[in-house]
């Protein structure tokens, strides 16, 4: 699946939590809510990441990190969209700078 199918998925999955939270809340959860959100949920990604590791016990740990990972990455859809940022041109500059950045110190040794 390309990012942009993902993006897209994520929004409409969005549009719809939208649409329950004014049914329940009277209105869409703020940025700030998705992010404290978004902060439990890679609290859960770390327990589910130590049981994988064999440091804690958690029944059927590897479905249940499939399924934090892909709510991590929902989350991180929203809220980049939410804000404003091209996830994916930021990947990219950023994966960039990175690479040539380690590539220089490798280059150093």
């Amino acid at each position: 699946m390309k990012f942009s199918n993902l993006e897209q998925s994520a929004l409409q999955l969005n549009q719809l939590y939208e649409q329950l939270e004014i049914k329940k809340y009277g209105r869409i959860w703020s940025t700030e809510e998705l992010t404290l959100g978004f902060v439990g949920d890679v609290g859960d990604l770390a327990k589910l990441i130590q049981a994988n590791a064999g440091v804690r016990d958690i029944d059927d740990c590897k479905a249940k990190l499939g399924h934090e990972l892909s709510d991590c990455l929902w989350s991180i859809i929203v809220i980049a969209n939410k804000c404003g940022i091209d996830l994916v041109a930021e990947f990219d500059k950023n994966t960039r700078e990175l690479a040539e950045y380690v590539s220089g110190v490798l280059g150093d040794q």
